[in-house]
This record gives C-alpha cells, sequence and structure tokens, in this order.
C-alpha cells in the first residue's frame, strides 16, 4: 500500500501525558496495569469535546491534533481543565473496583496528569496504513516540552507559539484561577524555547 502525504499546514497539537507511568507499572501486578492504563486513556479519549483527533497513543501519552481555526482559548483552557478532572474521576473509581488488588488501590497517589498545548504553523503529515503520522520540526518540540526541569509533577504547559495566537485580555480572562508561571527549555539546534505553565493538582476532585 502506497503511503500519502499532505501538505504542511497549521497545527494545534495536545498532549495529555500520565506521569508516574515507569514506578505505577513496575509496582502493580500487570495483569492489573494492563487494564488500568488503556481505561485512563480511553477516558481522555472520550472527553475530548473539542474536535482533536488522535494521531497516535504513545504508551502513558495521547497525541492529539488540530486543523483549521483555532478554539477560543477560554474553551481549549476548559478542554485541558476536563481532560484532568476526568481523569482523576476515573482514577478514584478504578481504586474502588480494584481496591483489593496490591498497590492497586492507590493509583491516584500513584498518577498524575500534566498536558502540554503547542502551535505550529506547518505540521506535515502522512498516512501509515490506517493512522496519520505527523511530521516536522515542531512535532519533536512539542514532546520535548515533557522533558523540562519543572518540580511540578502536573501541570498545564503552553508554549509561547500557542499563547501568541491569543490576546492578553482572553488568556488573563481564562487563565485567572492560577497562578501562570514562565520557564522555558533549551533544545540543541533550536536554542531556548519558553513556555508559560500552571500547577493542576487544585483541580483534583475532592469528596472522594
Amino acid at each position: 500500500m502506497k503511503n500519502e502525504t499532505f501538505d504542511a499546514s497549521p497545527t494545534l497539537l495536545c498532549i495529555p501525558d500520565i506521569s508516574g507511568f515507569t514506578k505505577f507499572m513496575t509496582e502493580v501486578d500487570f495483569k492489573v496495569s494492563s487494564q488500568i492504563i488503556p481505561s485512563l486513556l480511553n477516558n481522555i479519549i472520550y472527553t475530548n469535546s473539542l474536535g482533536f483527533k488522535v494521531s497516535e497513543i504513545e504508551g502513558d501519552a495521547i497525541l492529539f491534533y488540530k486543523q483549521g481555526l483555532l478554539p477560543e482559548f477560554d474553551d481549549l483552557v476548559d478542554q485541558c481543565k476536563l481532560f484532568y478532572k476526568e481523569f482523576y474521576e476515573a482514577m478514584f473509581a478504578i481504586a474502588s473496583d480494584f481496591s483489593k488488588e496490591r498497590k492497586a488501590h492507590k493509583t491516584p497517589d500513584m498518577l498524575g496528569l500534566k498536558i502540554i498545548v503547542h502551535y505550529s504553523e506547518q505540521i506535515g503529515m502522512a498516512q501509515v496504513g490506517t493512522h496519520i503520522k505527523l511530521m516536522g520540526e515542531d512535532v519533536i518540540v512539542a514532546h520535548r516540552f515533557l522533558k523540562n526541569s519543572l518540580k511540578e509533577n502536573e501541570y498545564l504547559l503552553f508554549s509561547d507559539a500557542t499563547m501568541n495566537q491569543y490576546s492578553e485580555k482572553e488568556m488573563s480572562s481564562a487563565l485567572n484561577w492560577h497562578v501562570v508561571k514562565q520557564s522555558s527549555i533549551i533544545e540543541k539546534d533550536l536554542g531556548e524555547i519558553p513556555f508559560s505553565y500552571i500547577d493542576l493538582t487544585p483541580l483534583v476532585p475532592t469528596g472522594n
């Protein structure tokens, strides 16, 4: 089968990534963890209300993408908050379902979620089998944001390339629920790449 390629186009990337994945997989019985992780990833996919498409599921992360008009910034933030809240609701339910399994009941204490949002003017695509493979420098950059030096384990991270697509008024209104901090990563061939981020832990559902 011949692979089909598409012209590069502006694309919004979103990567929800499960933190604590490696430790969880080594400490919880595989028979149990192999049910829990797919369940959590499915929950994230089904919570997608902005029309993101799935490019890849990468073990502990989902690479979403969206072409065309960007969503309103408050809608984008609300989507990410929803990913996070529903992720925890699912973990609380799982902890109850697997309460008798070794350490599985501690799932909400062992796992977390970080979310990367990055915008690019040039993302290429190639169809490989039934999947769309995203290609380009900014796909690498989006994944590189996951390898930052932040002390927080759970956060919502927006690249400056994303923030530059919105007005200050839009951003200040949508991000008024917590402190926005700035940091950056250093990429060998690209230099310093700045980003903004918010600690997500205050959003953990209570009363469970």
